[in-house]
């Protein structure tokens, strides 16, 4: 599978959704593209370099596991300048990448299989009360229902895009394979600060 790649600074989850401001001239070719042919693109955490293209300077590296994103919505609050929502699907592991002659990167990648739904244990259960206020107070920016308080997989996802933790931590639990162990590293977290009910 062949797609456009969108690196950026910020850590895309399966199931997650995240605002993007788009105004670089590659992009705004790739999101128009993606609109029209209701195509995916890739978002990966950068491993080096910038965001943003300047003249002279090497071209950002992507880390090679990212999450596939679809265009939710969009609006153009001014000429040149496109806000979209990416909302993230499957995850995905970079195979080889390139730079089109545009500065876009494209990559050929393998699709990670989804995790397989498993009742979140209830060793977890406290992780709970936190997470559905969480949820209920992220509003536009919240995760497309039905929401799954009872599948492991789901619970450890939105925990991870919303812990105060720097990108490259989220970007580690985005690579974890087993929704149990992303579970387990989650609420170690959480109960040594204290966040947890009954702590």
């Amino acid at each position: 599978m062949i797609i456009p790649l969108f690196p950026l600074q910020s850590v895309l989850f399966p199931g997650g959704r995240l605002p993007l401001r788009i105004f670089e001239q590659r992009y705004m070719d790739m999101a128009k593209v993606c609109l029209k042919d209701s195509t995916p693109f890739g978002i990966c955490l950068i491993a080096s370099g910038a965001e943003v293209a300047t003249p002279g300077a090497p071209t950002a590296k992507p880390h090679t596991t990212g999450t596939l994103a679809h265009l939710a919505d969009w609006d153009m609050p001014q000429l040149g300048v496109l806000n979209v929502t990416a909302q993230g699907s499957q995850r995905f592991r970079i195979l080889r990448h390139w730079s089109e002659p545009s500065q876009l990167l494209s990559a050929e990648v393998e699709l990670i299989a989804d995790e397989e739904a498993l009742p979140l244990p209830d060793a977890y259960a406290r992780l709970l009360p936190l997470l559905r206020v969480i949820v209920a107070d992220l509003g536009p920016l919240a995760p497309t229902v039905p929401h799954r308080f009872f599948d492991a997989g789901w619970v450890g996802m939105r925990y991870a895009e919303v812990l105060p933790i720097p990108p490259a931590a989220k970007q580690k639990l985005l690579e974890v394979e087993d929704s149990i162990d992303r579970l387990e590293i989650i609420y170690r977290f959480l109960d040594g600060k204290g966040l947890l009910p009954g702590t």
